[in-house]
Parts: structure tokens; sequence; C-alpha cells
């Protein structure tokens, strides 16, 4: 009968998934069976744990997240919880043996948006970032590599390179809800309220250098069964900051880019196409 709460618990990461974000759910469907639920899995965890701090303003955010954080670790010691997403996620840890520092420096950038609303130095922005996604693209390249531990060494570079150039396009997306609603301001020694031209381009020019970095070195050289999820999840972004590049620079804050379906799909049929004729 555990399995049976193990498949609804897997089953439960893979919905937040879903009604969280159709085009990460699109690029998770195109991994190989074998590694989709553990990548559903590390979502559900990251997900739950970022809407505590950025959503649920009518409670204590603080007890929240204190109680998430000591319920996992509850759950990782006994092998179980009655919380579907630390369930399915412990089984996740466990079962490649991801590091419980990436685990830490995730929650320390979470517990950080509770209190935290200004990155004044690139030290601080570089900490956070590194919680907030590096270490969540090295817990899906643990997933990816399954126990070969020279390929995770290789790959770890590139893998924090793309979960920084992912949350750099997340923040230029959310200025507006950031800035305004949330009053934080993650750039360092740029004025949001006065965003410029030339610093959009800086920040523009800096993640198109961790995409660079992370395709080289990192997605080109992924073992197949992730290697098609990821680059589609990387020309999503891609595509994404393409959009944000467009938008003149005292606009972006009042506009808010989106990838339409249709694109979402002629992106996967361009991709699709490009990984069968082995171009990548």
């Amino acid at each position: 009968m555990k399995e049976l709460f193990d498949n609804v618990s897997h089953s439960c990461s893979k919905l937040v998934t879903k009604k969280y974000s159709t085009s990460f759910s699109l690029a998770v469907n195109m991994l190989s069976p074998k590694i989709r639920a553990d990548i559903y899995n590390i979502y559900g965890f990251v997900r739950f744990a970022d809407e505590i701090v950025d959503t649920f303003h009518e409670y204590n955010k603080e007890e929240l997240m204190a109680h998430f954080e000591k319920d996992y670790y509850i759950a990782k010691a006994q092998g179980i919880s009655l919380n579907p997403i630390l369930n399915s996620f412990q089984q996740t840890v466990n079962t490649y043996n991801i590091p419980d520092e990436m685990v830490q420096a995730f929650l320390r950038s979470m517990k950080a948006d509770l209190h935290k609303t200004e990155y004044q130095t690139k030290e601080e922005y570089d900490a956070y970032i590194y919680g907030s996604a590096d270490v969540v693209g090295l817990m899906c390249l643990k997933v990816f590599v399954n126990g070969d531990d020279a390929m995770f060494n290789e790959l770890k570079d590139a893998a924090m390179r793309l979960g920084s150039a992912f949350q750099k396009v997340n923040f230029l997306r959310d200025l507006k809800d950031d800035f305004e609603l949330l009053n934080r301001s993650y750039f360092p020694t740029i004025d949001l309220g006065k965003l410029d031209p030339a610093s959009k381009q800086q920040i523009i020019d800096e993640i198109e250098e961790d995409f660079n970095y992370a395709f080289t070195n990192g997605v080109l050289k992924l073992p197949v069964e992730a290697k098609f999820g990821v680059y589609m999840a990387y020309r999503y972004y891609r595509r994404l900051l393409k959009k944000l590049n467009s938008v003149p620079s005292e606009k972006i804050m009042d506009t808010r880019i989106r990838i339409s379906d249709p694109m979402k799909i002629n992106l996967l049929a361009r991709s699709y196409v490009k990984y069968k004729l082995n171009l990548i």
C-alpha cells in the first residue's frame, strides 16, 4: 500500500508543476519517462517554498516556512510524510543522494525573501541566485547523471549557469510585481524605478553570457534521457529573453511578457526537428 501512496504523492508533484507552470511542465514532459517524476518532485518542493514567501501574505510566513523545513527533515529521516509534496521530494533526495547543502542553500534564499528587499552588492546577489536557482539546476543534474560523479562534476558549472539565466530572466520578466508588490530589488547598483537602456542592456548581456556558456558546456553534453527536455526549457527562456529585449526599458515595468501557446508549440516542433537531426 505504500507504493500506492507514493504514486499519489508523485501525482501531486506533477499536478503542482502543471498548474503553476505550463511551460516547465511541457519541458519536463520531453524528458525520459524514467526521470520525469523526480524532476516533478523537485519542482513541487521548490514551488511550495516559493509560494510561502511570495503569495501567502495573509498568514505568518516565517512560521509556515519553519514548519515546512522541519517537516521536510522529519520526512527525510523517516522516509515518509503525509504531505505528498514532501514525501515525493524526500524520495528523490534519498534516491539520488542530493546533498543537504543544496537543500539548505535553497531554503536560505527562500527565507531571505521573508525580510530582505534589496541586494546592494554582487556578492549578495550571487549568493541569492545560487540558492534560489543554481542549486535547483544541480538537484536536477543529480537526477540526470544518475550517480555518474565524473559527469556531474563536468556539467555542474553549466547547470548552475543555466539556473542563473532562468532566474535572471524571471527577475526581468517579473520586475513590476517584485518591485511594486513585494518591494524587492534583486539587481545590485541598478535603480529599477528609473531603469535606463544601458542598465537593461547590462542585464541582458549578463544573461546571454550565462546562456551561451550553459548551452555549449552543458546542454549539448547531457545524457540522452535529459537533453531534449532541457533544450526545450533553454529555447523557451531564450525566446522569453528575446521578447524582453524588444521592450523599451521605460515600458518594461508596465509590460507582462509571455510566450503564447502557439509559439510554445512552434518552439517544440522546431526543437524536435533539430533534436531528431542530431543538431543538438
